[in-house]
């Protein structure tokens, strides 16, 4: 029996031994999903230190089947204006087939004085591995669930404003100085309206045309034809979302006279500014109306000249029976009823204004926010801040629209 046992021990010490170089009985370890980080930290690195020898360290060397070098010294010039705070990935899935592997990864980004939080642009990764052992990018592009980025669309021009960052692909200077400008307007304007709890400055990206903005937006060219600027962000209510995005639709906002141009540039200022207090019980015709009423405040523009699409029902009989839906607001190609439920928004927080004063208008913003959740936000709302339910506020505004639009 000793004899067995001390035949056992040392077997137990074999196994041991082969455990520290291999596991007992099994494989070593992959290290390929480590390696990939710590390439794309450095890659990371390089970006933030623009070091372009060590980003294209990170990059295979070879040409890739697609005809190109990864995302190529190109793409990393591109980014040289881009004021970057921080940049870094993060790995969320990985998967290797011998010395190729493909990848998703979370890319996020500050930008220097405007994003109190990263921005996320999700990546599809496809990655091989050289003779030497080392991984590296053969092709960094956006994922099924990420949209494109302006650095990808060309090299990006920075403009900076006194309360504004414009950054543009294919514009001259001049040209996004003109945004800056109107963008520096905005932000006074829309802090006269909204209040001071805000980040007061906001980034717009101008890119080449109408497909690009698409690109940026992930979404078909044909739902923003007549758009001539959009913000997108996270509509959750929370302090620390990473700041909006106004992208313009040149296209569209080139036609436009120098009064529309300012008034869009304030009214998507205003998403800006309101953002914090706009989430799920926020409906559409409450938080672009409050948009438009910000936008065209101090303009002087009358009811007809703002709202000619429902001004025309209007005198055709067809006054609206009910406060604009969300459905109301999508880009269906129903250009009239597009319009006609911006200019019942409109109206309706034209009427809080005029009849409760602007400030329990933006009491009211903030209380339908305060609910959480669509049912009862706006009815409560009503309630506490202005002393009237649904019904009757619905009766006035349909009275306001018939007297303001004759």
């Amino acid at each position: 029996m000793a004899g067995r046992r001390r035949a056992l021990a040392g077997g137990a010490g074999v196994c041991l031994a082969l455990t520290l170089l291999a596991g007992c009985g099994g494989a070593a370890p992959d290290s390929a999903r480590a390696d990939v980080e710590a390439m794309l930290d450095r890659r990371a690195t390089a970006v933030l230190e623009r070091d372009a020898a060590a980003y294209r360290a990170t990059e295979e060397p070879v040409v890739t089947t697609r005809g190109q070098r990864a995302t190529g010294a190109a793409e990393f010039a591109n980014l040289r204006d881009l004021p970057l705070a921080s940049w870094s990935y993060d790995l969320t899935g990985f998967r290797r087939t011998g010395d190729r592997a493909t990848a998703e990864a979370a890319l996020r980004y500050r930008i220097r004085g405007y994003d109190k939080a990263p921005v996320t642009a999700v990546r599809a990764l496809t990655l091989a591995r050289d003779d030497d052992g080392r991984w590296r990018v053969a092709s960094d592009e956006p994922s099924d669930k990420g949209t494109e980025q302006l650095w990808e669309q060309g090299p990006i021009r920075a403009v900076r404003g006194e309360r504004s960052l414009v950054l543009g692909v294919g514009r001259s200077d001049a040209d996004l100085r003109a945004y800056a400008r109107l963008a520096d307007r905005a932000v006074p304007a829309v802090t006269e309206a909204w209040g001071e709890d805000w980040a007061r400055r906001v980034v717009v990206l101008v890119p080449k045309s109408l497909e690009e903005m698409a690109e940026l937006l992930g979404a078909p060219a044909s739902g923003y034809r007549g758009i001539a600027a959009v913000t997108t962000g996270e509509a959750s209510g929370a302090a620390r979302a990473p700041a909006d995005r106004i992208i313009v639709n040149p296209d569209a906002y080139a036609v436009l006279g120098a009064s529309g141009k300012q008034v869009v540039l304030t009214h998507e200022t205003t998403h800006v500014a309101t953002r914090a207090h706009t989430n799920a019980a926020t409906p559409l015709w409450l938080s672009e109306g409050y948009a438009d009423w910000a936008g065209y405040r101090a303009t002087g523009r009358t009811a007809p000249e703002v709202a000619p699409e429902l001004r025309r029902a209007v005198a055709a009989g067809r006054v609206p029976y009910a406060l604009p839906t969300d459905a109301d607001f999508g880009f269906s190609g129903d250009s009239g009823r597009l319009a006609r439920a911006y200019e019942g928004g409109w109206l309706a927080c034209r009427l809080i204004a005029d009849r409760w004063g602007e400030v329990r208008l933006d009491e009211f913003y903030r209380a339908v926010a305060a609910h959480g959740k669509r049912p009862g936000a706006v009815e409560g709302a009503l309630k506490d801040v202005l002393g009237t339910d649904l019904a009757a506020f619905t009766a006035q505004w349909r009275e306001y629209v018939r007297a303001q639009l004759p």
